[in-house]
């Protein structure tokens, strides 16, 4: 059987209501091999307490003050020893007890695997399937409409993955899954959820700014004007949707 190591990576920082939820959807995994850091900014709400509790299920665990969440997140790379690393940041959960098990029995060997993520309010409320759906194939060119996979629902190979980018603030993920995808040879669509992600997060709450760096990021890799065009199509399929749902799910 295929049974390679994942790394998966937990950033929290002053999360008390949330990181719980996200230990245990790790600790409760079937999966046999798993390695899992937990990579806290300095804590001052009662996190540390909590985590502090299940420590020996916890193979690495930081405390300090960082610059930023993907600052905190290569912090989390350096110490990975995984054949692959997930970013279960604090919130959000893996999908159910069998993901890892199932998605490594979907293909042996691929460079990267990826599924859909459902979202989540605080309260628990299943808000369904994100906006932006993971595409039936997945390369490096798949994001020019947007980031369709979210990254607490794709597994990449250590060997094929950099430092998040630091200019970026909120939005270094998308290029980071870019540059990984460029590498890739074997990209395998598990067709499953694999995800639950809670909304609200940071981007959403500076989505200018987001939108600002998305914008940089698709046009390093994809092109000034094929980008501008591209988000011409974005605008208007979010119309669509507004019309159609009445709100988006992102």
């Amino acid at each position: 059987m295929f049974r390679p190591k994942l790394s998966v990576i937990t950033v929290v920082y002053n999360d008390v209501y949330h990181v719980e939820r996200t230990m245990h959807s790790v600790f409760n995994q079937t999966y046999p091999n798993i390695e899992y850091l937990i990579i806290d900014g300095g804590s001052s709400d009662g996190t540390l307490e909590i985590i502090k509790q299940y420590e020996s299920q916890i193979t690495k665990f930081i405390t300090e003050k960082d610059e930023g969440i993907y600052d905190a997140m290569n912090k989390g790379l350096a110490l990975a020893s995984g054949d692959y690393v997930l970013f279960m940041n604090s919130g959000d959960e893996m999908y159910a007890p069998d993901t890892v098990e199932q998605i490594f029995a979907s293909q042996a060997d691929a460079d990267i695997y990826y599924g859909e993520t459902e979202i989540y309010s605080k309260n628990g409320q299943r808000l369904g399937q994100r906006r932006h759906k993971a595409p039936e194939k997945f390369t490096w060119k798949s994001f020019k409409y947007g980031m369709n996979i979210c990254h607490q629902a794709i597994y990449i190979k250590r060997s094929l993955v950099q430092s998040y980018d630091l200019k970026y603030h909120l939005s270094s993920d998308i290029d980071w899954i870019i540059k990984a995808a460029k590498q890739a040879k074997h990209i395998v669509n598990t067709k499953q959820y694999v995800a639950k992600y809670l909304s609200g997060g940071m981007s959403k709450k500076r989505h200018f700014q987001s939108l600002k760096e998305r914008f940089q990021i698709f046009s390093k890799h994809y092109g000034l004007i094929p980008t501008v065009m591209n988000h011409g199509i974005i605008g208007l399929r979010l119309i669509f949707y507004l019309v159609r749902y009445g709100r988006t799910n992102d």
